[in-house]
């Protein structure tokens, strides 16, 4: 037991509960994932991966949580460094190019202008567009804020998969 407090946890994997609808459909409330903490130790995220963060304090700011305080999110990467992110007319552009989002609740039902993504930043995302505190609203988010990489949900047994 010493052994998953002592090696497993705080470098392979962990265990999350997802607490909000940010992330639906992919994503439920209530739902519990693993998160492989060594996915991103010698590489980095990619476009579209599912990953699980340290909120920036910006993120707390009129949300669930406090500046300062230790709280995990969970979004989809959609931009990688230098990558110009916009949003019109309820689609999201990547360097010009429409993007196809079938992991989307629906459209956005607002528009961004063009953002470019620092070095050694990310653009995320929720899959619930309208309903989500993410990078649309509060910026690039720090790589090194990265916990690791959403892998399956295992809770509810209904629902237990892979996260794609």
């Amino acid at each position: 037991m010493c052994f998953v407090f002592l090696v497993i946890r705080p470098f392979v994997a962990q265990a999350f509960y997802i607490p909000s609808g940010s992330m639906q459909p992919t994503l439920r409330e209530d739902d519990r994932i693993f998160v492989n903490k060594m996915s991103y130790r010698f590489g980095h995220p990619r476009r579209h991966d599912v990953v699980v963060f340290r909120a920036p304090d910006e993120a707390l700011k009129g949300d669930q949580g406090s500046p300062g305080e230790d709280t995990d999110y969970v979004k989809r990467v959609i931009g990688l460094p230098n990558d110009v992110i916009e949003i019109h007319h309820g689609v999201t552009y990547v360097n010009g190019r429409a993007e196809s989002e079938p992991f989307c609740a629906e459209k956005p039902f607002y528009d961004m202008p063009p953002f470019i993504v620092p070095e050694g930043r990310l653009f995320v995302m929720g899959d619930n567009r309208n309903h989500s505190n993410d990078s649309h609203r509060w910026g690039a988010l720090e790589e090194s804020r990265v916990i690791g990489k959403a892998a399956f949900i295992f809770w509810p047994p209904s629902r237990a998969g892979a996260i794609r």
